[in-house]
């Protein structure tokens, strides 16, 4: 176990690194630059532009700016925001408990309803059920996040006025109700594409387990149908969907930033366009450092999961 969590670590720190190395020159050799902002001030001149260049450290070559940025990252400084020089790590905290909300609400729904939809079109192989499942699957993988987010506000809000059409809560009543009511839509668009993916996953997983020898001794033995179900297939079909949990963090993160954007939703996917549009680079360095490292933690997660679900897999 030792020598895996050392191993994993090791790897994770390297990736790390390498995303931070590839996203750190993508951004500073975007065109405009962090400058763009100054020098549309009225009265600006190149040596005042200049001037901030340096003061910024600006004019130094990338790879010394990068190693900068990086010793101060490691030390807990990421940086100061261009729009109103907050600290980096202050602006992605206030902003991350909106998208962990978010995140975690619409992966409950899709693992609940992607594995209930997975296991029943398993069982129910070639039926109705299963075929209107696949097709189903189908459409929901082909439907933009963002084209079904702006209709669920068209019909939902604007038409039925059944919910609120974006932003996270109603000023002046930040209830738990209010909450939750501004959270169904954006969590149910989030999953729409997560309860695909699931299902199909999770059907061809059971299919797997099925054919199995212990679940045709299980049948021999008489055993009901609910328990086989239950603690046989089941049980051993969830096994690689942990695997995929940890995979589909990328995607839901991603998913997030369109969501986020489609419903105001104050989160960090929304504060990730915002910062796009004031060309705020310290803050873009630092949701591009958050998600990478969250995504290495939950595969990280993901494999001890596995091994711990299974006593098969051995951590060596």
């Amino acid at each position: 176990m030792i020598r895996f969590l050392t191993h994993r670590t090791l790897q994770g720190i390297v990736l790390i690194l390498i995303v931070s190395m590839i996203g750190f020159t993508v951004i500073n050799l975007a065109p405009g630059g962090p400058l763009s902002q100054y020098a549309m001030t009225p009265g600006m001149s190149q040596q005042d532009l200049d001037r901030i260049a340096h003061q910024m450290g600006l004019d130094r070559p990338i790879p010394v700016q990068y190693l900068d940025w990086l010793v101060n990252m490691v030390s807990g400084d990421w940086g100061k925001s261009y729009r109103d020089q907050s600290p980096v790590l202050d602006v992605v905290w206030r902003h991350m408990w909106a998208t962990l909300l978010l995140m975690g609400t619409s992966t409950a729904i899709a693992v609940a309803l992607g594995t209930l939809i997975g296991v029943l079109g398993a069982l129910k192989r070639y039926s109705v059920f299963d075929y209107m499942a696949t097709v189903g699957a189908m459409i929901a993988l082909s439907i933009p996040t963002f084209w079904f987010g702006l209709v669920a506000i068209f019909f939902f809000s604007l038409e039925l006025g059944w919910l609120p059409a974006g932003n996270m809560y109603t000023v002046g009543d930040q209830s738990f109700s209010d909450y939750a009511i501004h959270l169904i839509m954006p969590s149910i668009v989030l999953a729409l594409v997560n309860v695909a993916i699931w299902s199909r996953y999770m059907r061809a997983s059971t299919l797997d387990v099925m054919d199995q020898d212990y679940v045709r001794t299980a049948r021999a033995k008489g055993l009901p149908r609910w328990r086989i179900v239950s603690a046989h297939i089941v049980r051993n079909a969830l096994i690689p969907m942990i695997t995929l949990a940890g995979l589909q963090l990328p995607t839901i993160i991603g998913g997030a930033l369109v969501t986020e954007t489609v419903f105001t939703w104050p989160g960090l996917g929304r504060l990730f366009i915002d910062s796009l549009g004031y060309n705020d680079y310290p803050v873009i360095m630092g949701l591009l450092m958050f998600s990478a490292i969250l995504t290495v933690i939950g595969n990280f997660l993901a494999d001890i999961g596995v091994a711990l679900a299974d006593p098969r897999i051995r951590l060596g």
